[in-house]
């Protein structure tokens, strides 16, 4: 990895993602450049002086200077920042996408009892035996071995996409060109595997070399229209204060390996213990792993990093 002189000349500087060379690799002919994208994740659009002694052909020197670093393959590294191309320029806002932590079961992790098992991320009970030892000092678990269990204290996880701001009413609809149909999420196979909010498993459209599988999530129950607003003032919970597009819900359901090996949890986690007053009094001890699930935007490219703490008791 290295930096680009971009002091003189403009440099373009394009690779392969890793499915484009694996698709490459075959060598029948096949292989089509169909999609790119642009990033700016290195640009500080502060640097733009608009009172430089030079004039205006000087205000963007700065930025068009920056060096910026050499592109690279690894999806998980690449393009945080996404540019978006949008046909109204006459826009004030632009949507992001929010963890809802308001509605009832899509709350994260919280203690009744003890302090950090889950450090104030979400935790994923990863088997039977953990969800026994501490179902009744925690609430708002993720059911790691069912995905949505049948009980009031699983939960599940939603995002809300929409404007954030309360400059505009959420009474009035989100543009079609603003609106996520789409959503691509991202989480280590090794751990678990996304479901819909029924417990139901779903194939992911892809497994890098990483062993990152990302899901293309576009229709229900995972995807739905966020309500607005209504008129007369009531009004829906949701993260988002101004006109609302869609809304994501999933759950996460533990590997294989981490359901019946610790074996994962040795090589890449940590152990620690945990304060319970049922079904026995005291500090039990458990392993865990902390990992993140990725939520992109498709139109937009948005992105949100979910914490979450897979724990298996020891």
């Amino acid at each position: 990895m290295a930096f680009l002189d971009n002091s003189g000349d403009i440099i373009l500087d394009a690779v392969l993602t890793d499915a484009g060379r694996q698709r490459l690799s075959r060598g029948d002919g096949s292989f089509r450049v169909a999609k790119y994208a642009y990033g700016d994740d290195e640009i500080n659009y502060g640097s733009y002086n608009s009172n430089h002694a030079s004039g205006s052909a000087y205000y963007d020197l700065e930025i068009l200077q920056t060096p910026v670093l050499e592109a690279f393959t690894n999806n998980i590294a690449s393009l945080k920042s996404k540019l978006l191309t949008l046909t109204n320029n006459n826009l004030l806002y632009l949507p992001i996408i929010k963890l809802n932590t308001e509605v009832a079961g899509y709350q994260p992790t919280d203690s009744t009892v003890g302090t950090g098992i889950a450090s104030g991320t979400h935790a994923v009970f990863v088997d039977q035996g953990t969800v026994d030892a501490y179902k009744t000092n925690v609430t708002n678990y993720v059911d790691g071995i069912n995905g949505p269990a049948f009980d009031g204290s699983t939960q599940k996880f939603r995002l809300d996409q929409g404007l954030d701001t309360n400059e505009i009413s959420a009474v009035f609809n989100l543009d079609a060109e603003l609106t996520e149909n789409q959503y691509i999420v991202e989480v280590d196979n090794r751990f678990g595997a996304i479901v819909d909010i029924e417990g139901n498993t779903v194939n992911p459209s892809y497994i890098d070399d990483d062993n990152v599988a990302s899901y293309y999530l576009s229709t229900g129950p995972f995807v739905t229209n966020l309500e607005p607003n209504k008129s007369d003032g009531s009004t829906t919970k949701s993260s988002i204060q101004g006109p609302r597009g869609t809304k994501l819900r999933f759950s996460i359901l533990s590997s294989v390996s981490l359901r019946t090996s610790t074996f994962l949890f040795d090589q890449v986690g940590s152990s620690d213990s945990f304060t319970t007053t049922s079904p026995t009094a005291g500090d039990v001890a458990f392993k865990f792993i902390d990992s993140t699930i990725r939520v992109q935007g498709a139109t937009t490219g948005y992105r949100v990093d979910i914490p979450v703490r897979f724990i298996k008791k020891s």
